[in-house]
């Protein structure tokens, strides 16, 4: 784990502030693992959890079935989740990410070989800057929100 941290950021003990992004349609068990991975490594630190709008949504993969307000209710109910917040920058995380001033971003895995850096709008120099590490969590691969609407047709 601690390979995903530069030093100083990860120490034993040390309560921190985790962000973890996404559109969370359809909620599920990948979801909630996700989640009660944020909150581990938070280790009695705050989780925030970015939801994407639903016009970003609609726009970058398929039309959400559950709105917004759906999604963020889910979200401000499940245990493993401090505080929700609304990605009002679209493709640019950024505003999102500030508005937090996380110690560390939560990501599926299914990133790991893929320029996450690019598709959230900054890069690894303004992560640097902003004190803020990217840590990679096993993504669930028996579950997702698009299986999940195949099974329902």
């Amino acid at each position: 784990m601690s390979d995903n941290f530069h030093s100083g950021v990860w120490s034993v003990g040390r309560r921190l502030r985790v962000y973890t992004g996404g559109t969370f349609d359809l909620f599920h068990y990948g979801h909630v693992n996700l989640l009660k991975e944020c909150h581990r490594i938070a280790n009695g630190g705050r989780v925030t959890v970015s939801v994407n709008t639903d016009e970003f949504s609609n726009f970058y993969k398929q039309p959400t079935v559950m709105s917004l307000n759906e999604r963020v209710a889910v979200l401000q109910s499940c245990r493993f989740v401090d505080d929700v917040i609304v990605n009002v920058g679209g493709a640019d995380s950024k505003v999102a990410i500030l508005s937090v001033m996380p110690d560390v971003i939560v990501v599926g895995d299914d990133w790991r070989n893929k320029d996450y850096c690019k598709q959230m709008g900054f890069s690894k120099e303004w992560l640097s800057e902003h004190r803020i590490q990217i840590m990679f969590v096993p993504y669930t691969k028996t579950i997702s929100t698009t299986e999940i609407r195949e099974r329902l047709q």
